[in-house]
């Protein structure tokens, strides 16, 4: 067996010391990266706002590289000396991990792995979600019965209680991010994804029902890339890019691994995410074009295919 791929070229984050959490880290830089925006936008410097939270420059400047643990009362001193505004505050507190907002994921604390709770987290906050994934329809779109074919193949030794109450959280991180105008969600999906069986024909057919119908909420855009049509390399595993308040400064891409995931927030590792997702979808099928692809694939799995 091959060994699985590796990410884009440069864009792994520099290792952590042993036992520090690499997604506490990547809410870090964030929560730095949206301060120095607020500085910079009041034409403040590192030695004027320093005083604020009974520091030095030095202090000032790691808070905002992520490379110390931020302090709340700092934080919230800088923002309120910023005039940081509710929505913006908001946001602050996610990043902080404000130990008051108890996540609706906790339920599922059991069957959910560290890496994936804090994108779970960092989801809620988002402006819009991009996924590529080139193997199967992405969690956030399966219908409970896909879901369940997916969760059996990758966790074999499940057992059944465990198996429904990985779907559970599936069905309800869908239903969470579907609620309310944002984050907005584009998929772009290689064609394969739509021919590929996970499960019986039944369980294609209603879920390329649903991901029609996810489109036509005009919260979700799903558009296919088309095997016979050239668009250069892609990634040969699946991408999830995040774009928060401010796309310039607070974005962050997740690449899942089968035992992990990496976190990239550095800027240069995520113009490289930037630059692929950008080719992609400028190679995607048009959103009349790919519901077309998806209504064909669909009737492929009809109801007279779909009999037992």
């Amino acid at each position: 067996m091959s060994a699985l791929p590796e990410p884009l070229p440069g864009s792994v984050d520099p290792v952590l010391p042993r036992g520090a959490d690499p997604v506490r880290a990547a809410a870090d830089r964030l929560l730095g990266q949206e301060l120095r925006r607020c500085r910079e936008a009041r034409g403040l410097t590192l030695r004027q706002v320093a005083p604020v939270i009974r520091g030095s420059v030095s202090k000032v400047s790691r808070l905002e590289r992520g490379e110390s643990p931020p302090k709340p009362r700092d934080v919230r001193d800088l923002a309120r000396f910023y005039g940081v505004d509710a929505d913006g505050m908001r946001v602050i507190e996610r990043l902080l991990g404000h130990p008051q907002d108890s996540e609706w994921y906790e339920r599922f604390s059991d069957v959910t792995p560290g890496f994936l709770k804090r994108l779970i987290r960092l989801e809620g906050d988002a402006e819009e979600i991009c996924v590529y994934e080139n193997l199967v329809v992405p969690g956030i779109l399966q219908t409970r019965d896909y879901a369940r074919y997916m969760v059996r193949a990758v966790m074999p030794g499940a057992g059944p209680e465990e198996v429904e109450r990985v779907v559970e959280l599936r069905t309800e991180r869908q239903l969470r991010l579907m609620d309310g105008p944002l984050p907005r969600v584009a998929v772009l999906l290689e064609e394969a994804v739509l021919h590929r069986r996970c499960g019986n024909a039944a369980v294609m057919h209603d879920q390329l029902a649903h991901l029609l119908r996810a489109g036509a909420t005009g919260k979700v855009s799903v558009r296919i890339l088309r095997m016979a049509r050239a668009y250069g390399a892609a990634p040969p595993y699946p991408v999830t890019h995040l774009t928060f308040r401010d796309g310039q400064h607070a974005e962050l891409a997740y690449v899942e691994h089968i035992n992990g995931a990496n976190y990239v927030t550095r800027p240069r590792a995520l113009a490289d995410y930037r630059k692929a997702l950008g080719i992609l979808r400028d190679a995607a099928s048009s959103q009349d074009e790919s519901t077309g692809l998806i209504r064909t694939a669909k009737h492929r799995f009809g109801p007279a295919e779909a009999r037992p």
